[in-house]
């Protein structure tokens, strides 16, 4: 039987590129339905594609799925960037509530697999973090970053589903810093300076993987003969320094200390949308191992690190 798989988030930057290949996989035979569920539908939606608004927030999608005969749920939806005039309580109900939902719904639909984005967040911003994170490495998602934290408490939310409910299969990715031709967030804002901004004394070191590696390991996960938890990053890692190189930037070193005061002194003023936690988002940044990702689950990114960011960096005029 074709699995028929359903995603939440459809209408976000990575659910646009997902749903194109799962339509193209499903033209091909090779897979069943194939719904799209958001709050909104996409601009253009792909040919035999069937959209359903919902909200994960929302009940009645247990429904959906019996309707639809789905068998896989990717989701997705999640708040990775907040929008203008969002709050944390917001943010924690569709992050963590709405996964608890579609949980709920998996289960009460008889859903065999849910795959789930978490984040390299999840193993929180800590200075005694090892370089080369493993998936048995403690997830200590900082409660001071609501993404970091949100990502812990969702994954703590997955492990006892599993326990609870061990009928449905689970694959998570934890996902280093995406990159794409036309990815705008806060981390390609960081690039966009004239300067780039440095902690002094710190490498600043990033994990890239390009926005098409995430959906090949998307659509791999849909009937993958394993499944578990998956650290998803190119080879390998860039430091400030390197990235300054390759943008043919200078970088501003700044002491953390200099900086945590003005945010400090910034942010109650209106001035800038980080506090002083900004600091160690900066310097500490999680380095991900993905020796699991290659060896178990089956899939190398066609990228690495560094060639993700050229990807970017080239991309960027067009």
């Amino acid at each position: 039987m074709l699995p028929s798989v359903l995603v939440t988030g459809s209408s976000g930057y990575i659910g646009l590129l997902l749903i194109a290949e799962l339509a193209e996989r499903a033209r091909a035979g090779k897979l069943g339905a194939v719904v799209a569920a958001d709050i909104r539908p996409p601009d253009a939606l792909p040919s035999g594609i069937t959209f359903v608004r919902h909200d994960v927030r929302d009940s009645g999608l247990d429904a959906v799925l019996q309707q639809h005969g789905i068998t896989v749920v990717v989701h997705l939806a999640s708040i990775v960037t907040p929008p203008k005039g969002s709050t944390r309580a917001f943010e924690y109900s569709v992050d963590v509530e709405g996964t608890r939902r579609v949980l709920e719904a998996c289960v009460a639909a008889g859903v065999r697999r849910i795959v789930v984005t978490s984040s390299g967040a999840a193993y929180g911003y800590h200075a005694d973090n090892p370089v080369g994170l493993r998936e048995s490495d403690p997830i200590r998602g900082n409660e001071r970053f609501a993404y970091s934290w949100h990502k812990r408490l969702v994954e703590e939310a997955l492990a006892h589903c599993a326990q609870a409910h061990p009928a449905l299969e689970q694959v998570i990715f934890r996902v280093g810093t995406i990159l794409g031709a036309t990815v705008n967030n806060q981390i390609t804002a960081l690039f966009e300076r004239k300067r780039l901004l440095a902690i002094r004394g710190s490498a600043s070191p990033f994990v890239f993987i390009h926005d098409r590696d995430v959906v090949g390991c998307l659509v791999r996960a849909v009937d993958a003969p394993v499944t578990g938890i998956f650290n998803v990053a190119g080879d390998g890692a860039l430091t400030i320094d390197d990235i300054a190189t390759l943008l043919d930037k200078s970088v501003l070193r700044i002491p953390a200390w200099l900086l945590q005061g003005a945010l400090a002194l910034l942010k109650p003023l209106g001035l800038t949308r980080y506090g002083p936690e900004q600091v160690d988002f900066l310097r500490y940044r999680p380095v991900l191992d993905n020796t699991r990702l290659n060896d178990v689950f089956g899939y190398r990114p066609a990228m690495t690190s560094r060639e993700a960011f050229l990807a970017w960096r080239d991309g960027r005029g067009r």
